[in-house]
């Protein structure tokens, strides 16, 4: 397994918030003519949060259905802009690059999609689907393309002979490796990973978690991996981030997170990880629904679900801070110790 750099991270976002307002439509245009209060609805996807992976690391971000993951995983691959905070990478501001040097950050930073058969053009065949960006951005020759095509799809797994097929021939398995091919065909240093091996047999996730891994030691590769499955993300990352509602909320290497969780929200979590120990318990779910983020709770984003809320929850927003080394949490109970 690599090294983690200690130098200056790869990727750091910074304060990063992203906000999508859905206008007012005809009728409740006219409403506010007459005098209603309607507004624009906005949707707080991403609040204010500060990330930071070095070097060769694998970070797992964590949390569940509709707190922002993906949204943050696609801010951080470029495909969506940020409403507010930098994205840095290599420690220079993405959104002040220009020209070859933004093409080249760009392309740096790749995205794997959770559901391949959705993210592959099902007119496109596998040689073009995997060759066009290197194609298109001329990192390889004309006459050296369909060899270049041929060894990223033996890198991942598959065979070169099957290059001329369309996506649906495939199985869910070769049609994730398919989507890690195009991801590896231009070269990238990061690579985010929505959700990747969430479609897939349990089985086959081992296969692409190992593959995911052996990459990562013979390309160097970085990683953001974003799952809502606690044993995945458990398995195959150095580091973890818990987010709740647009928020992170606890931060820390992955083992001592696992073992000694600090935040409210990911004890309630990891208290509903199935283990040999606990095998005959009764599970439920994290008490109340995780709220709109049309409409988020003041404070602690949290603070309606958890079973240890004061006062101060109700009003102040706690910060991301230290609790011990490697270990960040946002909570206020942390002040109470």
């Amino acid at each position: 397994m690599p090294l983690v750099s200690q130098s200056t991270p790869v990727l750091e976002v910074a304060n990063v918030s992203k906000r999508f307002v859905q206008d007012l439509d005809i009728a409740e245009r006219t409403a506010r003519l007459l005098g209603s209060r309607v507004s624009p609805r906005t949707v707080h996807a991403v609040d204010g949060v500060d990330l930071s992976i070095g070097k060769g690391e694998v970070v797992g971000l964590v949390g569940e259905s509709g707190c922002g993951k993906s949204t943050l995983g696609r801010v951080v691959a470029g495909l969506l802009p940020p409403s507010e905070g930098k994205i840095r990478f290599r420690g220079k501001d993405v959104a002040g690059l220009k020209g070859a040097e933004a093409r080249d950050a760009a392309l740096k930073v790749q995205l794997v999609f959770q559901d391949p058969m959705s993210s592959l053009n099902p007119r496109s065949r596998v040689d073009e689907i995997v060759g066009e960006a290197p194609r298109v951005h001329r990192l390889v020759p004309r006459g050296e393309l369909n060899g270049y095509v041929d060894g990223v799809l033996e890198r991942v797994g598959l065979d070169p002979s099957t290059r001329k097929r369309y996506p649906h021939q495939f199985s869910g398995g070769q049609r994730a490796r398919i989507g890690i091919a195009r991801a590896l065909a231009v070269n990238p240093d990061f690579i985010v990973c929505d959700e990747s091996v969430a479609a897939l047999d349990v089985s086959i996730q081992a296969q692409i978690l190992n593959l995911f891994m052996r990459l990562r030691e013979e390309l160097s590769l970085t990683y953001l991996f974003i799952s809502h499955d606690l044993g995945v993300v458990e398995h195959i990352s150095d580091r973890i981030a818990v987010m709740y509602l647009g928020r992170i909320v606890e931060e820390g290497e992955a083992q001592s997170l696992f073992s000694v969780p600090n935040h409210p929200y990911t004890q309630a979590l990891l208290a509903e990880v199935p283990t040999f120990e606990t095998r005959r318990r009764a599970y439920s779910p994290v008490k109340g629904e995780i709220p709109s983020p049309l409409d988020p709770p003041p404070g602690c984003h949290f603070h309606p679900r958890c079973p240890h809320a004061f006062e101060r929850c109700r009003a102040e927003r706690p910060a991301l801070k230290a609790v011990a080394p490697g270990r960040m949490s946002a909570c206020h109970l942390n002040d109470r110790a």
